[in-house]
């Protein structure tokens, strides 16, 4: 792209394929209809807020909460221009898990859309920016008012080698990790699937899946945007406005994980015959149809085909690799099966001694290639630890039969995977102690099939504590404390925790008490 004078910028792939794309639709969402151009014009006025007098934010953190819209785009893409690492916040999250994020991410700003700014507190003394002031273009200035004569400054060159974005996720030692990746590792997994899956510019997407998570930012928006295709994104998931969205057969594309997938065979189930029809005959004029962050139960895949004529493409990935196998978008899709690795994606699995096992023996999935990430934040040891002769460990194990890998489960007792999401453990006995009728506390994963794996806890209670706090009572103090899907929906009192000689929780053996007749569980 030239710049007056005539001397050549640099611009990120995404957005000059964007600016290809011109007037074609590229998001709606509960504010309208938006062309690429409306994205383009209102992502530089995010980028020219947030520089102000600067001319290049240097890879400064810009933290944002803003729901599943136009002006999410606007936002991530408005950092981005400007320099910066966007680290998006989930909206469903309660103020001390956001406060965490702020703390650890150290943001220069926060960009909030009007009605969750109060959920940010104090930030920590950050200035706090309306997201619909910059989309607008009227908020500007080094956070402040903008300088006399900034629209006429040209925005940075920004390098793909650069880092572009902080997604935050749970692991073995506790709090979330902030999993950092530049914009060539966003660029390399955008252009895996949408080799992989064919995506076109005549493709139309329906987005119902949370935008702080690698699923529906990098699998569904950004490969929505790059493609020139478009975008129609819900502000919310509800099984109706899904199912009317899907009738209205304009379609060609969904993803959702196994859990959704369920809900929307529920509220099939449960509609007279003439909707049923109408749902079932939107579902095949979509060309596919996606499940991934979550192991997908075979039943529920048999049953969605017969309801929607499609056969669930499954793949696996995860925040810090992306995506790096799919079944194939041709051929046969094997129940229980995740395919064979993506373009441009390396896969092994090792033993316990970090050699490769032989066809048919499980080992731990390593990844590697330029969709892998780049670091996790201000954690250079576990950063060198998670890596082994340039292999990422994903802690996953998997077996590889017939040229298809079948996922086998975490290789770790302390990450559960529920609903698409993956929960420490660890963090949520951290908050559990604090309540003041718990002495100790083991949390594990029950199998379910409609979650994948449930989150259950064992408790001793506190001395002089005789009857252990309601599930009810104790889930509406933990939502206080944590995000929703990390909170346990399964309880078991005990007088104590079973262990081994050295002292260590067994927590197979509390997964066996929850196994046996779901003894003790309180599924609220």
């Amino acid at each position: 792209m030239k710049e007056e004078g005539g001397g050549e910028r640099r611009e990120l792939p995404l957005v000059g394929r964007a600016r290809a794309h011109g007037d074609r639709t590229a998001i709606r969402a509960t504010e309208g209809s938006f062309t690429y151009d409306d994205l383009m014009s209102a992502s530089e006025a995010v980028a020219r807020a947030l520089l102000g007098e600067r001319d290049d934010l240097g890879e400064d953190r810009v933290a944002f909460l803003v729901p599943p819209d136009f002006q999410y785009a606007a936002v991530q893409w408005g950092i981005w221009r400007a320099g910066g690492i966007a680290v998006p916040m989930a909206v469903s999250h309660p103020p001390r898990e956001l406060a965490y994020v702020l703390e650890d991410a150290d943001p220069v700003a926060v960009v909030a859309h009007p009605s969750l700014m109060e959920r940010l507190g104090e930030a920590r003394g950050l200035p706090v920016l309306s997201s619909a002031a910059l989309v607008g273009g009227a908020a500007g200035g080094r956070f402040g008012a903008s300088p006399e004569g900034s629209a006429l400054r040209v925005l940075p060159d920004v390098d793909s080698s650069r880092r572009a974005m902080m997604l935050y996720t749970s692991g073995t030692t506790g709090r979330p990790k902030g999993v950092v990746t530049t914009h060539a590792n966003v660029e390399a997994q955008v252009r895996s699937l949408v080799e992989a899956w064919a995506w076109t510019p005549e493709d139309h997407i329906l987005l119902t899946l949370p935008l702080h998570h690698v699923h529906g930012i990098v699998n569904v928006l950004t490969s929505a945007l790059w493609s020139g295709a478009h975008c129609t994104i819900l502000p919310n998931f509800q099984e109706a406005a899904v199912w009317n969205e899907i009738a209205r057969d304009d379609l060609t594309l969904y993803m959702a994980v196994p859990t959704i997938y369920a809900k929307l065979l529920a509220a099939w189930e449960l509609a007279p015959p003439e909707r049923r029809q109408a749902w079932s005959e939107g579902c095949r004029s979509l060309r596919l149809m996606v499940s991934g962050s979550a192991a997908l139960p075979v039943s529920m895949l048999e049953r969605w085909r017969e309801v929607s004529g499609h056969t669930l493409l499954e793949r696996y990935g995860m925040t810090e690799i992306g995506m790096a196998l799919s079944n194939p978008l041709e051929g046969e899709r094997r129940p229980g099966f995740v395919g064979r690795p993506l373009p441009g994606v390396d896969v092994r699995l090792v033993g316990e001694d970090g050699r490769p096992v032989d066809d048919g023996e499980p080992g731990e999935i390593e990844v590697r290639g330029p969709t892998v990430f780049s670091e996790y934040w201000r954690r250079p040891d576990e950063t060198e630890a998670s890596f082994h002769d340039g292999w990422f460990s994903t802690g996953d194990m998997a077996v590889l039969e017939d040229g298809a890998y079948r996922i086998l489960g975490r290789s770790s007792v302390d990450i559960i995977k529920t609903g698409g999401f993956k929960v420490s453990a660890l963090e949520v006995e951290e908050v559990l102690r604090t309540h003041p009728s718990v002495a100790d506390c083991a949390v594990v994963a029950v199998p379910d099939p409609e979650w994948g794996e449930r989150v259950a806890v064992a408790l001793v209670l506190a001395a002089g504590v005789s009857e252990p706090p309601g599930g009810t009572e104790l889930r509406a103090w933990m939502k206080e404390q944590l995000a929703p899907y990390k909170v346990p929906s399964l309880f078991m009192t005990l007088p104590e925790l079973p262990r081994n000689a050295m002292g260590k929780v067994t927590k197979p053996a509390v997964q066996e008490l929850f196994a046996e007749d779901g003894a003790g569980v309180d599924p609220e």
